[in-house]
């Protein structure tokens, strides 16, 4: 039986006099300001004091250090994130200011500069030292987006599906950057912090309120989309974006041919935090919003959460504890006491799969054509398995009015290629080492998979997951596992950035060169997986790194000799076996046995 020891216990409604150290360094700020003017101006030493930190976040700057060097000195540095939302798009000029940015101020410990592309369809700069931070905070805003709510406690950069763009039906990357300006945090603070010209960067005319402590913690939108077939007709909802995975997921309704409804979601979240009762979750139906609604509809989610979220312990923060305490129809009940309209939500209501959007894709608005080009875990860099960095480069130097996208699986997309340069498009793709490692095609199931950032760069992260998943899947591939149609998610960390319990098979890093195993997920992105345990024993939760393809495979092996046709994918298999039934098959494997003698006590069931 639970207790209140392990269970989550938000303290709602937070007293004043309770508030966490950083809510009241938020309450000081003056809207996130604090001193990072002169702090950052201040090259005495290289990193910032804690309130500074803290405070940056808002503004998309980390402050890191060098994970693989050892001693007492730090090798302390930055990372600057991008808001952009709906992922673009960015012309050719914009494009060549991130690239010349990142040529000159993110060269890593080997000297190679590099652009990451997230799972929030954000950019990231990594290995910045303190004396370019203001330049290219500067620099991005010249080009009319800017790191304003890249991190920190206020609404994230609001995902939509990037080849929405093209739609005549539902543009979900429209709506996404129309959200992303409402919810933008006021812009006079970062104008003066950056000396920003006010031209560049003005808060909005109508824009939402928030209040001096911000945020309880961050608060994640995303926006599905659907496509029609334009030979049959037929609707196709595309979920590229995990909406569920977000504090609030928006899906566009088909009624009649036509769009005017969304479903909304609220309570998912992934991230979690050892020694802590806390869990991952993907949203729950919360209602039907008609699309003059939505907005309001919104505004009031957020204003329940931030009254009502938990101010005191960060861990319980997120808007999931609060749904998870309350329930929906409490939840629901202060949404409309807050003058929002909606009807109930549709139970059955699918939003989609992950969609990758790799390939060619016809753009219905314009009758030309885009490019989905898979960048393995979101990096753009020069290396032995390709110059992309240079490729992407090159193709918006080259290709007049090219306009390129990122999506939410890490990779790009190229738009506005005319329908008679698509044979050129992709051989100057492949003239760059495009499409290949270590002399071979992508793999189905490299394309499938990714992993976070991780280890050296991310200040949270315990484990390998960028560096760590190319080679997990080369010895796999080597083991023939290649063709498999599934997918395989790695993280850092537990705070699970890469959505790693969502795809078939989960690895979340527990330590240095350790990893704990999530199942119940599916490749298409539809279920939530959880960690190995029958309730009272939680099983191979340290993994080693060097026994992580030997699980994988073994699981593998298990679909491939007792799958049947009622199991839709590996995932749905794995359900209906039940976690009872994969740890009695991993005990029963030689591989494995040695691995499951190992345990812990049961983690919270969020079920329970």
């Amino acid at each position: 039986m639970s207790t209140k020891a392990n269970v989550p216990d938000p303290l709602l409604r937070t007293p004043d006099d309770q508030l966490s150290k950083e809510e009241r360094n938020k309450l000081a700020s003056d809207y996130a300001q604090g001193q990072l003017h002169d702090h950052f101006r201040d090259f005495a030493e290289d990193k910032v004091a804690w309130e500074t930190e803290q405070l940056a976040k808002s503004h998309g700057i980390y402050l890191e250090y060098n994970r693989a060097k050892t001693g007492r000195q730090k090798d302390w540095m930055y990372m600057i994130r991008i808001s952009v939302p709906g992922g673009g798009s960015f012309n050719r000029s914009q494009w060549q200011a991130f690239d010349d940015l990142s040529e000159r101020y993110t060269a890593n410990q080997d000297g190679v500069p590099s652009l990451r592309i997230t799972t929030r369809q954000n950019i990231q700069f990594h290995w910045v030292k303190k004396p370019h931070l203001v330049e290219i905070v500067r620099g991005i805003a010249q080009t009319g987006f800017f790191t304003l709510n890249g991190c920190g406690d206020n609404t994230r950069n609001v995902m939509g599906c990037p080849l929405s763009s093209f739609s005549p039906h539902h543009n979900a990357n429209a709506m996404a950057h129309r959200l992303g300006t409402y919810f933008r945090l006021p812009a006079e603070p970062h104008i003066q912090i950056f000396e920003i010209d006010p031209a560049e960067l003005q808060t909005p005319r109508e824009h939402y309120a928030y209040g001096p402590k911000l945020l309880n913690r961050k608060f994640k939108i995303a926006l599905s989309a659907v496509h029609q077939d334009p030979q049959s007709g037929q609707w196709h909802h595309d979920n590229c974006v995990e909406l569920r995975t977000n504090e609030v997921g928006i899906a566009p309704i088909v009624e009649n041919d036509q769009i005017d409804a969304f479903q909304v979601y609220i309570g998912g979240g992934q991230g979690e935090k050892n020694g802590k009762p806390t869990f991952a979750a993907l949203g729950k139906p919360f209602g039907v919003f008609a699309e003059q609604e939505l907005l309001k509809g919104l505004e009031a989610i957020v204003n329940t959460h931030a009254e009502w979220g938990d101010r005191k312990n960060r861990h319980w923060a997120r808007m999931k504890y609060v749904v998870q305490k309350m329930g929906i129809g409490w939840f629901q009940d202060q949404v409309r006491q807050r003058g929002a309209i909606f009807d109930p939500p549709q139970p059955d209501f699918d939003p989609g799969p992950r969609m990758m959007h790799h390939g060619w894709h016809p753009q219905e608005t314009n009758d030309q054509w885009a490019y989905g080009a898979y960048i393995e875990n979101g990096r753009l860099i020069n290396g032995e398995n390709g110059k992309l960095k240079t490729m992407a480069r090159y193709l918006m130097d080259h290709y007049d009015g090219l306009e390129l996208l990122t999506t939410a699986n890490q990779d790009l997309l190229f738009s506005n290629i005319a329908g008679a340069a698509k044979e050129d498009f992709e051989a100057d793709m492949q003239r760059f080492g495009f499409g290949q490692r270590n002399g071979k095609p992508y793999s189905r199931l490299r394309l499938l998979s990714g992993a976070c950032v991780g280890l050296p760069t991310c200040r949270l992260a315990t484990a390998d997951s960028e560096q760590f998943e190319p080679r997990l899947i080369d010895e796999l591939e080597q083991q023939g596992y290649g063709k498999v149609g599934e997918s395989i998610g790695i993280t850092g960390c537990e705070r699970q950035c890469f959505r790693p319990a969502t795809k078939t098979i989960g690895w979340i890093g527990q330590g240095p060169n350790l990893y704990a195993l999530k199942i119940g997920g599916s490749e298409d992105g539809r279920h939530q997986g959880f960690w190995l345990t029958d309730g009272t024993s939680w099983y191979l939760k340290q993994v080693p790194q060097n026994k992580v393809a030997t699980v994988t495979a073994t699981l593998f092996d298990y679909y491939a000799e007792q799958g049947s046709k009622q199991d839709r994918d590996m995932g749905t298999f794995l359900r209906r076996i039940s976690m009872a039934g994969v740890i009695e098959y991993l005990k029963s494997q030689a591989q494995t046995a040695d691995l499951m003698q190992k345990t812990f006590a049961a983690p919270f069931d969020p079920g329970t």
